[in-house]
């Protein structure tokens, strides 16, 4: 026997000790337990005493034990803080009592005893063996089911619709009937209801799928918590879980005449329908015109046969009200760019430069000048100074359309300032004209649809010179009606957008307007033309950068509706060309936006990391110093990288780098561009900040070879862009629930890390859309972090971001790093002007307004603001192709997602009154007991007021009573009868 080391026996007696301390342990809790104060010794004798009689054979002793028994476990069971020692005591003897079930014969006494077993089997678990998996409710099925159940206490009915949820799960997947089940759901849910459960009665109908039969349950006393908890899950619902549940909740409120909640979930599902179902439950017109404003609000297309109550639909009294909220807050006088620039704090060595006047500049202070000053209907810069001539080529085209911007939902004195121009022999500041008129009259509309027929004879003008106005008057028309349903814009602009005698530019853009005008309505009409378009285009035509503008319409018109896509997926599949997974993706992204569905999130994450690997690109920034050979390199891995994902359908492929590639060995396309290229002295490889770039600086004509290489760039870039809307596409499905918007944050950290050219770009752009108007300060200090990338890209969407994150909010140290940023970027005219365009989003309307898509607490997405955000978005994936290039004004479909972040109050006359209101951060109080606070930190004004990102406000008393649920936007107050002044 081999002699033991000192350390193992040191092990061994260690361990020793170890046992012997935890049987000492063992043995003293089982004395413990074993020693019972006489009180407890009493009861545990009592209850063997009454086992067994039910054991023995004198049948005339079970009814009376049975009673004794139920009613031990009834005075115990009031509370769950501890087992209760009846049942603790019984517990030994619960497989003797199953026993008997064989023996009796009595079937009343049988129904007893399966009451006292089911109570019992709330102590068994499947741990304790398969016979007693649910065993609780299998007793509970075999006794009585009717509301004797309420005896056993609340724990045990909790316990019973733990069970029945497990039960229901496994008897879908056996195909056994259901109806014992709800029928005992019946009995449950009411008893949680009127014992201030609505949460556990809500969960309870939900795994049996039963939740529409809530409305029967609720009462007056009720329904307010269930529809609040109902409305908080529908973010963590599967389909189609979350539409049952709205539409439960809609239910529920219009049978209380909770019309202002009913309205809100009714716009949330889009169903005119029951929009209509809300206006027609009540005759009382100041009811009918908060209605109004609510849609007003989400520029929702509605007709009633009330004049009233269809202006307040049609938004004919926002300008009045937003000029009394300025007016109050003294905001009227006009501001200049310059008032927001702050040049002389500018810190860069080439400061004084910025003073230097350049037609891009120019244009920058017309946008900032049209977005400090938007909705004023006042400005001191463009129309006095004549300013539109100090710009150029297209920018003279927005310069114009800022004026639209400056007199937005001001009708009248929008089409007064810019009838000068239309009669202008420019080409450019007639069709600025023709866009400033459609973005003046966003979101308000009349009988006389001025602006409509004002545009339609600028659209019907097809004569090759006015080609341009032709483009703008459809953006304009886009802008001005949209959310509307306009049938009108539907019958103009469908016939265009087949018709490939117009550019593809113009259908383009045709489609966006009708997607804008019709978001969100699956209009079946504009689908077919869209898609029969896309099917006769040519794969030439197909790889134009202004085909995603097209595939970006269709995606609109689905926009929150993922459960009438299928078909449309379908059909795209006939599309042979790479834009048909763009196309998908886009329609996919737009359908599921702002539901926070967890398995398109996934979804999107593959497609955003499905990428090949090329480790020479991650080496990239350290090394500064290759030589040209590594250039080489670097172009063959990628491009044969791109060949194989091609090949296998997006999959993934690695391959090897190896130190030195030799020209023979590489793809025939880099082969010939290398060998040609090369022999030409004014063709030479060039590495500039990390990216590899062929320069040709004197020659204009491109040889056949270096065309066929550029149309493949294309081609490949075009591919790459599916995955550019799946970044943006994770930004509009999380923005509906809190939790994966600050998940999502990560992910875009880590996809900036690893994420190809396209990915990158897109990051920015969608931490900006996630927190649009919210200025987190870990949002925009990443967003401040990325402007300084090495691809310049990225940095110009980066700062774009940040504007967008503080689009009206006066954020004084966003202000700050915009201004360092300009001082950065002096001598990059992009870049430059990019900052300008930040900082003018920064002081939106001099920071009483917002382009957050949310609004009544948070409950409401709308889908033509968010349409508004994806669009300027989708052109920033490319921005030297876009804004920064010939089409600035794309900018202006930010438009429909301006509006006042304002509480004016009103009277039933619809004249405005001050109140004292409670202005405070949101706090959330679903599911919290009692009547909690809704507010925090509150401080009291008087309105009209302000209303920032996440606060919410309340009437100060009850002098007042408000006809709509949430205190923003115009509110209707109606004088309270039962008041009592105690001054």
């Amino acid at each position: 026997m081999a002699p033991v080391s000192e350390k193992e026996a040191a092990v061994a007696t260690e361990s020793a000790k170890t046992v012997a301390t935890s049987s000492n342990k063992d043995q003293k809790k089982k004395n413990e337990e074993e020693e019972l104060n006489e009180e407890d010794q009493q009861l545990k004798n009592e209850l063997e005493m009454l086992v067994e009689r039910l054991m023995s054979s004198q049948t005339e002793l079970y009814k009376p034990a049975l009673d004794s028994l139920k009613t031990f476990i009834r005075e115990s069971t009031s509370s769950m803080t501890a087992v209760p020692k009846p049942l603790k005591f019984l517990r030994p003897f619960y497989p003797s009592l199953i026993q008997l079930d064989q023996s009796w014969k009595d079937k009343e006494l049988l129904m007893q005893l399966y009451d006292v077993l089911s109570v019992l089997g709330m102590t068994y678990s499947e741990e304790d063996g398969e016979e007693y998996v649910r065993v609780c409710l299998k007793y509970r099925l075999k006794s009585h089911i009717d509301d004797t159940m309420s005896e056993w206490g609340h724990e045990y009915l909790r316990h019973l619709s733990l069970e029945i949820g497990d039960e229901y799960e496994a008897g879908l997947d056996a195909g056994e009937p259901k109806d014992k089940l709800v029928q005992l759901s019946s009995i449950i849910a009411p008893y949680f209801l009127k014992h201030n459960a609505e949460a556990e009665a809500v969960d309870l109908l939900l795994e049996i799928e039963e939740v529409e039969k809530l409305s029967k349950y609720v009462d007056k006393n009720t329904y307010k918590r269930v529809c609040s908890y109902m409305v908080a899950c529908v973010p963590l619902l599967a389909p189609p879980d979350d539409l049952a549940f709205l539409n439960t909740a809609f239910t529920i409120y219009l049978e209380n005449n909770r019309l202002t909640e009913a309205l809100t979930l009714a716009i949330r599902l889009g169903d005119e329908s029951l929009v209509k179902s809300v206006f027609e439950s009540t005759n009382d017109v100041s009811v009918q015109k908060q209605l109004g404003f609510i849609l007003g609000k989400q520029n929702y297309g509605f007709s009633v046969e009330n004049e009233e109550v269809q202006q307040c639909i049609n938004n004919n009294h926002m300008h009045r009200y937003f000029q009394y909220l300025v007016t109050e807050l003294n905001l009227l006088a006009p501001k200049v760019p310059e008032d927001i620039y702050k040049s002389h704090l500018e810190t860069s060595f080439y400061a004084s430069s910025s003073k230097l006047e350049s037609a891009k500049q120019n244009l920058a202070a017309a946008f900032v000048n049209g977005f400090l000053n938007a909705g004023y209907s006042d400005e001191k810069l463009i129309s006095k100074e004549k300013w539109v001539y100090k710009t150029k080529d297209e920018g003279m085209l927005s310069t114009v359309a800022s004026l639209g911007l400056v007199n937005l939902w001001n009708v009248e004195n929008g089409l007064q300032s810019l009838d000068q121009f239309q009669y202008n022999e420019n080409t450019k500041l007639r069709a600025g004209a023709v866009l400033g008129m459609g973005i003046s009259t966003n979101g308000v509309h009349d009988d006389v649809e001025s602006t409509y027929y004002l545009l339609e004879e600028f659209v019907h003008n097809r004569e090759r010179d006015d080609e341009l106005i032709v483009t703008y008057a459809i953006t304009g028309l886009g802008i001005a009606y949209a959310g509307s349903e306009n049938e009108n814009v539907l019958n103009l602009l469908t016939p265009i957008v087949s018709d490939s005698n117009y550019t593809l530019e113009i259908q383009s853009l045709a489609a966006l307007s009708l997607g804008h005008t019709f978001v969100g309505t699956c209009n079946g009409e504009i689908t077919d033309t869209i898609l029969q378009s896309l099917l006769d285009k040519d794969p030439t035509q197909l790889a134009s950068k202004w085909i995603r503008f097209m595939c970006l319409g269709l995606g609109l018109l689905y926009m929150g509706k993922y459960d009438q896509v299928d078909d449309v997926l379908e059909t795209i599949d006939a599309i042979e060309h790479p834009i048909s997974k763009s196309l998908k993706v886009l329609i996919k992204i737009c359908s599921y936006a702002g539901t926070g569905n967890v398995l398109q999130i996934q979804e999107l994450l593959q497609m955003c990391t499905t990428k090949p690997t090329d480790s020479s690109e991650d080496d990239e920034d350290d090394e500064d110093d290759e030589d040209d050979n590594d250039f080489y390199e670097m172009e063959a891995a990628a491009d044969a990288e791109v060949d194989a994902e091609l090949d296998n359908d997006g999959g993934v492929m690695e391959t090897d780098n190896q130190d030195n590639v030799e020209i023979a060995d590489m793809p025939v396309d880099i082969e010939n561009n290398a060998i040609e290229g090369g022999s030409d002295p004014t063709v030479k490889p060039s590495i500039e900040k990390g990216e590899a770039k062929i320069e040709d600086s004197k020659t204009e004509t491109v040889s056949s070879e270096e065309a066929s290489d550029a149309k493949k760039e294309d081609d490949l870039a075009e591919d790459d862009l599916y995955q550019g809307f799946a970044v943006l596409g994770l930004a509009l499905i999380c923005m509906g629930e809190e939790i994966g918007q600050e998940m999502s944050i990560r992910h875009f950290e880590h996809l900036m890390h690893y994420g190809k050219a396209i990915i990158k770009r897109a990051v920015p752009l969608a931490m900006g859309l996630v927190s649009a108007s919210n200025p987190q300060m870990n949002v925009f200090e990443t967003l401040s972090r990325y402007s300084h990338d090495q691809d310049m890209e990225v940095a110009y969407n980066a700062i774009f971001g940040m504007g967008l994150v503080g689009a009206g909010t006066n954020n004084a140290r966003l202000a700050q790093l915009l201004r360092q940023l300009a001082s950065y970027y002096i001598n990059d005219q992009n870049g430059l002007f990019v900052s300008r365009i930040s900082q003018g989003l920064i002081h939106l309307g001099k920071g009483t307004l917002t382009v957050s898509p949310f609004s009544i607490d948070k409950q409401i997405l709308s889908k033509v603001s968010l349409a508004g955000l994806l669009t300027v978005c989708i052109a920033l994936l490319d921005p030297k192709a876009f804004i920064l290039d010939q089409n600035s004004n794309l900018l202006y479909y930010l438009t429909p997602a301006i509006r006042p972040r304002m509480l004016v109050t009103v009277d039933e006359n619809l004249e405005p009154i001050k109140v004292n209101v409670r202005v405070g951060q949101a706090v959330d109080t679903v599911g919290a007991a009692g009547k909690p606070k809704t507010i925090t930190g509150w401080v009291t004004h008087s309105t009209p007021v302000l209303l920032g990102f996440g606060e919410r406000a309340e009437l100060e008393t009850d002098e007042y009573l408000a006809y709509a649920s949430s205190m923003e936007g115009v509110v209707i107050l109606k004088k309270n009868p039962d008041y009592v002044s105690y001054e």
